[in-house]
């Protein structure tokens, strides 16, 4: 059994979310991605949309049921 010890400073600020590292290493580089780019803006927005419906009617759009998949 695993046992961890929490201060109490850190669980005054606020939630405390607990991921596993492989995770929170995805979740880094997503965001990582978007920062980046500095804004992301309606054309952006547009051109996924055509993106993914197009790849849906080509049937070449996957099924996302978490981030492992997106990686």
């Amino acid at each position: 059994m695993i046992i961890a010890t929490i201060p109490k400073k850190l669980i005054q600020k606020g939630d405390l979310i607990i991921i596993p590292r492989k995770e929170y290493d995805m979740l880094l580089r997503t965001f990582k991605i978007f920062k980046e780019k500095e804004k992301i803006n309606e054309n952006d927005i547009l051109n996924w949309s055509r993106e993914a419906k197009k790849l849906k009617k080509e049937g070449k759009l996957p099924v996302l049921r978490s981030l492992k998949d997106f990686w």
